[in-house]
């Protein structure tokens, strides 16, 4: 590192910095650039006589990672993003080292309002390094389970174009599990020694990861497994989780391309937070959710507008319609176990953009993260806070000390391991994985990984071992206790069930809801609704504002339990999309059971 004295340093506005170096041009080496990092920032700025000028902030906050790593001999420049840069000296055989930093502040939009995340790469040229492969490899930490089926069929490009260089960029290594048939995932992490791995990534739709907490509340040690971070990549047509962690980390609307780089930076940062599940209990089976409990309209348009998955999520535009066409109406019975307290009034779009952006700002210091190095405040993102989002700072929160009382700090369950591969070897690694993983085992191949710790995780909690109960639920046909409300109707046009904030991209159904909130939030809508009214609803639902839409028909309720019991053979029953039968069936939600990563 080639630094200049302290006067240049006072110079140049650097006083109180916790590091200082200056670093010559990647491309022009006669360009010397001043560099500072704090604990919330790197600054950048060009050595002249007006550095003001060249003056550039990156908050850390924004960063995912950073590399340093040899100049190749006859490939020149860095070697992570541009292989083909010839390092300014044209000569091919620059010996010089180079450090990459990788940003991905919030900028505006090239064709169209508001602003997203995008990647901004800072690139310095430093001392030469004598021994490259003296950099040690370090244990697969990611298993990241891709469906190349899913959506549109473009999982697989879409992970390599934007997602694959970020993780390598963040420093996060990872193995890559292709999916081949149904339930191959659920498979693959009852098998897996969860023991290697800090994170289960899912890059496919909402069905995916269903497969995944099923599979992993399936194994004799369901009670440690399922707190195993689980990060989501939107890869499918719905991507309703995706929406749901991208509007938790209080970042502008996105879709598409913007919500999966939004998504695999979160990712990076590798904050987690509790997240509930809900035990579903039919007449033969039980299954555990993450998402949503649909029956009627809803999972009728879900199932329906398969035959359109190629479209992706304009499939569900296209089933709407079409029930709309030919609007049925569901007779069941409906009943539900309230919150003891009164309810707090409906919320409206405002008020859950508050409640949103509270929640991650008062507690981002206490999250833990999966990263292995707990000392790296780039990846771990230990950082104090966020770049803003454009729009409205954050406001106190009403549920402040409700949440604070439920969430708690959740202790990491994976040991520290050291994180010094270089950006060549991280190119290598990923150049196996990639010829390797159509038929990728449950665990990692002993060829591409160390052993693993041999000191297990820890469980995160002294409860005996044994399947989980469903205290708030009787066996199914026996009366249910005088605590529970019955809905008087019989005919309904829909119920459904959020345990997240979104049923797909596009859709906000529950503005008020959080991961960790302890709540199902049930909405029903009687027959007797016009087509007119119920389209205004999902109309209304996409701004998140349908509670205020005047449709009379439509009920919410916030709940901890309820029962449905279906009465005429039409209509059919979803759990996170996925048909499970035309019922009975309960379901009772169960706070913090498992982890998500959600920056």
């Amino acid at each position: 590192m080639e630094k200049e004295p302290d006067s240049s340093r006072q110079q140049n506005g650097w006083v109180g910095a916790a590091l200082h170096g200056e670093f010559s041009d990647p491309l022009d080496h006669r360009l010397r650039y001043s560099v500072s990092l704090t604990e919330s920032a790197l600054t950048v700025q060009m050595i002249s006589s007006q550095p003001a000028r060249s003056k550039a902030v990156f908050l850390l906050a924004d960063c995912v990672g950073c590399h340093a790593y040899p100049e190749r001999d006859g490939d020149g420049g860095n070697v992570a993003a541009d292989p083909g840069r010839d390092g300014g000296n044209g000569d091919g055989g620059d010996a010089a080292a180079y450090f990459a930093v990788y940003f991905y502040p919030f900028r505006g939009r090239w064709m169209s309002g508001g602003s997203a995340r995008q990647k901004v790469e800072q690139v310095f040229r430093v001392v030469p390094l004598p021994d490259p492969a003296a950099n040690l490899r370090e244990a697969q930490r990611l298993m990241v389970l891709l469906n190349p089926q899913s959506g549109r069929g473009q999982a697989m490009q879409l992970f390599t174009a934007h997602v694959q260089n970020m993780l390598i960029e963040a420093g996060v290594p990872y193995t890559l599990v292709i999916t081949d048939r149904r339930n191959h995932a659920r498979e693959v992490v009852r098998k897996a020694d969860l023991r290697q791995w800090d994170a289960l990534v899912i890059m496919s739709g909402d069905g995916l990861l269903f497969e995944v907490i099923n599979g992993l509340m399936e194994r004799e040690d369901w009670r440690e497994a399922v707190r195993t971070p689980l990060g989501i990549l939107p890869g499918g047509s719905g991507n309703a989780l995706a929406a749901s962690v991208h509007h938790y980390s209080q970042a502008p609307p996105a879709w598409g391309e913007e919500l999966l780089l939004s998504c695999g930076f979160l990712l990076c940062k590798g904050l987690v937070s509790p997240l509930d599940l809900v035990s579903v209990q039919l007449p033969s089976r039980r299954l555990f959710s993450f998402l949503s409990l649909a029956w009627g309209f809803v999972a009728d348009v879900d199932l329906d507008s398969e035959r359109y998955r190629t479209v992706g999520a304009v499939r569900f535009l296209l089933g709407t319609l079409l029930r709309l066409a030919s609007l049925r109406v569901y007779r069941g019975r409906l009943a539900f176990l309230p919150l003891e307290a009164e309810p707090e009034a409906p919320p409206t779009p405002r008020t859950a953009r508050r409640w949103a952006r509270a929640r991650p700002t008062d507690h981002a210091q206490e999250r833990p993260s999966f990263c292995s190095n707990p000392a790296s405040a780039l990846r771990c993102g230990s950082a104090p806070s966020a770049s803003p989002s454009p729009s409205a700072s954050p406001s106190p929160s009403p549920n402040n000390n409700r949440s604070e009382r439920r969430r708690g700090r959740v202790p990491s369950n994976r040991n520290a391991k050291t994180n010094n591969q270089t950006d060549n070897q991280t190119n290598q690694q990923t150049d196996h994985q990639n010829q390797n993983h159509t038929h990728a085992p449950p665990g990692p191949s002993p060829a591409s990984n160390p052993a693993p710790n041999p000191t297990p995780s820890p469980a995160p909690d002294p409860a005996p071992r044994g399947p989980l109960l469903d205290p708030l639920l009787p066996p199914l046909g026996r009366p249910l206790p005088d605590s529970w409300r019955r809905v008087e109707q019989q005919d309904f046009v829909l119920v459904l069930a959020m345990f997240q904030s979104h049923l797909s991209e596009e859709l906000w159904a529950a503005p008020g809801a959080a991961p960790d909130d302890g709540l199902i939030h049930l909405f029903y809508v009687g027959a007797g609704v016009s087509r007119a009214a119920l389209l205004r609803l999902f109309l209304a639902m996409e701004r998140g504002a349908h509670l205020e839409c005047g449709v009379p028909h439509l009920v919410y309720e916030r709940v901890r339990a309820l029962r449905l019991e279906p009465l005429s053979p039409q209509g059919t029953i979803t759990v996170d999309g996925e048909l499970v039968g035309p019922g009975p069936l309960q379901a009772q939600v169960h706070p913090g059971l498992a982890r998500l990563v959600c920056g």
